[in-house]
């Protein structure tokens, strides 16, 4: 008689079951599943630069993303395991205890999740099963090799112009049943109330995806998305996106048929614009692996900035001189979320008011957003810093001009507190004298 087959699938950053190719593969490949998410803070590079592992915020985003992710799996007669440890050895735990003959994943572009995968290659006799399902478009499908990856975006666009991403398969219906012995489901967790409208989960990712497109916000979406504040101004399907409780070629395909029924115009091709913007993102990422993270990103130059601890804390803590800035940090801390014209201005200051190194402000991003995409993250940050894919050198946002176009009654900056007497960056000059 054969024996029956255990599969193991290893949950990242696809918390979904709709349009999720690699756990459709299982159903194919093994008699048994094992489904399991890892909660490994140790991937975190937030802890290099002074920062705690995970805002409340994003936590809660999480927690509220896995529980709804348990609730569609056990409506499928299976469960999720939930384990808080470091990755390769949770996994290597399941698979040694389960003897299991297969494990699968989507494809991820992050650095630590590859080498975690890599790692665990070791088993002997296990099969290895990784699917593109976090991107447009696949490896196969791109019309250069990783290798050969546009050096800018414009490139990138232009490239890819005129190619079919492939299209969402259907939610699941079935997956193999989890083995008869016993591993510790997740509890599941109920949403509370906060000062974020955002709630984890693909159930609330896939409402907003269908309820952004049931009236006309997609036609004006250009006009207004840099708006600094609103929950109509943009789309909002970032946290889910990030997270996986929502598929970028699902978000494509409904801005396709909403193309069809409505009418096309230059706003709705502006949010298939950001979805390339992320695209490129993503596939930088995994072009470049460890160097974005590095100081002098992919342009091997070094900023000439620096280090400095009471200006950092300022701007953490939205305590700087710029009115503005504070107001968006303050937003942050509250909710997890930032417009991207907020992230822009913040991440400006630090660069150049403060002429502080950027990976604390990309760490410190890391740790605080509830949309927290590696991709998009640091390679947003390398772009604004001048060591990454802008053939410019860095941005530089002049916070005046900043308030007068995006808050000119100071609306937004009364509602998150950003008025301060401070005038100085510094409680004390370069050689430690207290400043009068």
């Amino acid at each position: 008689m054969k024996r029956r087959s255990t599969g193991v699938f290893w949950f990242t950053h696809d918390l979904r079951l709709h349009d999720n190719p690699a756990l459709m593969q299982t159903k194919l490949l093994v008699d048994e599943l094992i489904c399991v998410y890892v909660m490994d803070y140790a991937w975190q590079s937030s802890s290099l630069y002074q920062q705690a592992n995970v805002s409340a915020p994003s936590r809660r985003f999480l927690l509220e993303s896995l529980s709804d992710l348990s609730n569609n799996l056990q409506a499928l007669g299976q469960r999720l395991i939930v384990l808080e440890s470091e990755a390769t050895a949770a996994l290597s735990g399941v698979i040694l205890e389960s003897n299991a003959s297969a494990i699968f994943r989507s494809e991820s572009v992050g650095w630590y999740e590859n080498r975690v995968w890599a790692e665990l290659k070791k088993f002997k006799g296990l099969s290895f099963h990784s699917v593109d399902s976090h991107t447009l478009y696949t490896t196969n499908t791109l019309p250069f090799s990783l290798s050969d990856l546009p050096t800018t975006f414009t490139q990138f666009k232009d490239a890819v112009a005129g190619i079919e991403s492939p299209q969402p398969i259907p939610k699941l219906g079935y997956l193999p049943p989890p083995p008869s012995a016993e591993y510790p489901a997740f509890e599941k967790v109920e949403a509370k109330a906060a000062a974020s409208e955002y709630c984890g989960g693909e159930s609330r990712g896939l409402a907003q995806l269908h309820q952004y497109f049931s009236g006309d916000k997609a036609q004006s979406y250009k006009d207004t998305r840099n708006a600094i504040t609103g929950w109509d101004n943009s789309c909002k399907f970032s946290p889910w996106l990030a997270n996986g409780c929502l598929s970028v070629r699902e978000v494509a395909s409904t801005l396709s048929g909403y193309e069809r029924e409505n009418k096309a115009n230059e706003s709705t091709y502006w949010i298939f614009f950001e979805l390339l913007w992320r695209e490129y993102f993503q596939w930088y990422a995994l072009k470049n692996g460890a160097d974005l993270f590095s100081f002098a990103g992919i342009k091997k130059q070094k900023p000439l900035t620096s280090f400095y601890p009471e200006r950092f804390q300022k701007w953490v803590n939205g305590t700087t001189p710029y009115a503005l800035v504070n107001a968006c940090m303050n937003e942050l801390r509250a909710t997890g979320y930032l417009s991207n014209r907020g992230r822009q201005i913040v991440a400006s200051c630090l660069v150049n008011e403060l002429a502080m190194d950027w990976r604390y402000g990309a760490a410190y991003f890391e740790q605080a957003l509830v949309d927290y995409d590696v991709a998009s993250n640091w390679g947003n940050w390398q772009y604004l810093a001048g060591v990454g894919a802008d053939p410019r050198d860095k941005r530089h946002f002049d916070l005046d001009k900043q308030t007068q176009q995006f808050d000119p009654d100071r609306r937004y900056i009364n509602h998150w507190a950003g008025d301060n007497d401070l005038q100085s960056l510094d409680s004390v000059d370069a050689a430690d004298w207290p400043i009068g």
